[in-house]
């Protein structure tokens, strides 16, 4: 008997499954709202019928034969795909963004109209003779058929005029023709668009669809509606009020939630959270967009260190891109892991539609910001600006043209912290671009402004993105000296590293490396007191690495002497060969190597009286990247020449002379040898 009733027992457990996900599907599909795509009342038809077939479900679940036969087993669960894919398809309507819905209504009509055939064949070949069902129900099986049959295929009327006219203004705006208010405002409110929340939604929903790739065919109409949307917004319903957000051009945090980015994941250019990390050839690591635009502007360089790179190929540093994309998911940071999230520029480059509405945009903001009335309302403004800027170099080139820098610098003055930040940020955001980094340096004052922005800013971020809008324009080097020429600016530099948060003193430390390369501005950074505060900070694990690389261009063009002569400095610099960072254990080599050939004998020999050099050199030169191999074997040969004049010119001989030289020589040859050099 156990044998013969296990398969009829297994058979009835998954009929009971398949019933109650079937009862369970019936009650779900009507939840959903109407999709405006199919005409008023077609979801209500469909929950009617869902309602007839869940007593045939229920009373077949709780019937005294709860054995299915086979042939109505099988047709059953047809019936709870296509209720699948029912549901499926409602789910997918409420998350499309509203354009995109717009513009597939005939499509989901279309699919929609298909599942509703599909459901009356299944009611038509269902054996309805072999199932054990009242009479009643038997009634409402056969009503819920007809009905299904009787559906046909139509999209809501309203609909396809509203995508007519929507298409129309897409043209319109490609025409170059600014879309008359009224229009406007008649569309939106048409869609559903009535306030700037609805509209920013709209535009995050639409940028996810078109970075997911979910409609080719759509897409240049998507990206059109992107900027139509942006340039309704601020039209229809005004700047809105800035939310908290995680980017500010750089990241906005307060300063009681300020979230410390790591360093390693910046861009040494732009100095931002890095979204695609790619190595150089020098084996540095920048972001894809800073980096390519680098190249674009005719260098040659890797832009931290200042080589002469062998190629210009980009490497994807992938294994940066996951740890960054965990250390995003951990903070709640957006951040989009896949290339195919991004919206790529060249796609808005070459929409029409889409440039057109974002020079709309930028005109409108710009011409706004010069009437605005209030501190507010101009905050407002100037937000929208700065998140405009932040949206790739087409809206960067629109805002620049339509003014909006002169505008901005003066507000670096403001007492209220929002509207100072904004607008740093902002001038921040448009330096990212190379032709507003000459447009920045030739507005009166503006100089004068990061000035005061970095000396009395309300807050310590205002004071970091000012720092960060002087090394973005420092990559241009006639800026560079420019600004170097400025001894306040190096000053304040100067004072918010020695005295702001880390990510504050990563920035002004990044724009103090960059004036360092060029040697008329060594002089006035030394007198800022850079070496003595590049020195102290060479054992911070947060800017030690670029307190090293200062070290060493300081050293290189001028400073050595204002080096040596801090206390503990060559100690520092030996400790951070051994122990440092590859960056940091390079620069390290180089501004020991430097301070010995530009001082000479006496700083060589505190090179080489300094505990353990010799043998940190040895394992630099086994273990380093090829740099500091160089760098080190060049330290080596330093101190061993200097050790056997030393002998010499003091006139020792035999076993005294020979044990002097060889104990300064011996671990540098082995290594020499070892390595090849």
């Amino acid at each position: 008997m156990a044998i013969d009733s296990s398969p009829s027992s297994s058979s009835s457990s998954s009929d009971d499954d398949l019933l109650r996900s079937l009862l369970r599907l019936a009650r779900d599909v009507p939840q959903y709202p109407q999709p405006k795509a199919l005409p008023r009342g077609s979801l209500a038809s469909l929950a009617r019928r869902c309602k007839l077939l869940s007593a045939l479900f229920d009373e077949l679940l709780n019937g005294a034969d709860r054995y299915l036969p086979r042939g109505a087993s099988l047709c059953l669960r047809e019936i709870q795909l296509v209720l699948q894919r029912f549901k499926a398809l409602l789910a997918d309507c409420s998350a499309r963004s509203r354009m995109r819905l717009l513009l597939q209504s005939d499509t989901v009509s279309s699919e929609f109209h298909e599942l509703n055939l599909e459901l009356a064949t299944l009611l038509d070949i269902l054996p309805m003779s072999e199932l054990e069902i009242s009479d009643d129900v038997r009634d409402l099986v056969d009503l819920a058929r007809r009905q299904s049959r009787r559906s046909q295929q139509a999209v809501n009327p309203n609909e396809e005029d509203l995508k007519s006219d929507v298409l129309k203004l897409i043209q319109q705006i490609e025409r170059e023709i600014v879309p008359e208010r009224s229009n406007l405002e008649s569309i939106f409110h048409r869609l559903g668009l009535d306030d700037s929340i609805s509209c920013r939604d709209e535009m995050e929903c639409l940028e996810r669809e078109i970075g997911d790739r979910v409609a080719q065919k759509w897409t240049p109409a998507m990206i059109a509606l992107v900027g139509l949307v942006r340039y309704a917004k601020c039209v229809l319903f005004g700047a809105s009020t800035p939310r908290p957000d995680l980017s500010a051009g750089k990241f906005s945090f307060s300063e009681q939630s300020e979230l410390n980015i790591p360093q390693d994941f910046r861009c040494p250019i732009s100095l931002e959270l890095m979204t695609d990390p790619v190595v150089v050839s020098s084996g540095q690591t920048y972001d894809r967009e800073s980096i390519s635009r680098w190249f674009g502007s005719a260098h040659a360089t890797c832009p931290k260190t200042g080589q002469v790179l062998t190629n210009l190929e980009l490497i994807p540093n992938k294994s940066l891109k996951n740890l960054i994309a965990r250390w995003c998911r951990e903070n709640n940071v957006p951040f989009e892991v896949s290339e195919p999230a991004k919206i790529e520029s060249s796609s808005v480059s070459a929409n029409k539609a889409a440039l057109e509405a974002a020079r709309m945009t930028a005109t409108f903001l710009v011409e706004k910001l010069v009437g605005s009335p209030s501190v507010e309302t101009t905050n407002r403004v100037v937000h929208e600006i700065r998140q405009l800027a932040k949206l790739g170099s087409d809206n960067r080139v629109f805002l620049a043209e339509a003014g909006a820098i002169p505008l901005l610098v003066p507000l670096f003055y403001s007492t209220d912290s929002n509207l100072q930040l904004n607008s740093v940020t902002a001038v921040l955001n448009l330096s990212i671009l190379e032709a507003n980094k000459r447009r920045i340096m030739h507005t009166e004052g503006a100089s004068s402004a990061l000035i005061h922005a970095m000396a009395e800013g309300v807050t310590w971020r205002v004071k970091e993105n000012a720092a960060a809008s002087v090394l973005s324009l420092c990559s241009v080097n006639s800026y560079r000296r420019r600004l170097g020429r400025k001894q306040q600016l190096v000053e304040r530099l100067v004072e918010l590293a020695c005295n702001g948060p880390d990510s504050t003193k990563r920035d002004a430390l990044a724009a103090v490396l960059c004036l360092a390369g060029e040697r008329e501005n060594i002089a006035r950074l030394v007198d800022a007191g850079v070496a003595k505060l590049a020195v102290e900070m060479l054992d911070s694990e947060e800017v030690g690495e670029t307190a090293a690389a200062i070290v060493a261009a300081v050293s290189k063009r001028g400073g050595a002497e204002a080096v040596s002569a801090v206390p503990g400095s060559i100690t520092k610099l030996v400790s951070l060969m051994r122990s440092g960072t590859e960056r940091a254990r390079e620069s390290a080599a180089a501004a020991l190597v430097l301070l010995c050939r530009r001082i000479g004998g006496s700083m060589v020999q505190k090179v080489a009286a300094t505990p353990g050099v010799e043998w940190v050199i040895w394992e630099l030169m086994g273990m380093g990247t090829d740099r500091a191999r160089r760098k080190a074997a060049s330290l080596g040969r330093i101190c061993r020449k200097w050790a056997v004049a030393s002998a010499l010119a003091a006139g020792e001989t035999g076993h005294t002379a020979a044990l002097s030289a060889v104990s300064m020589a011996e671990p540098v040859v082995v290594a020499s040898v070892g390595s090849g050099l």
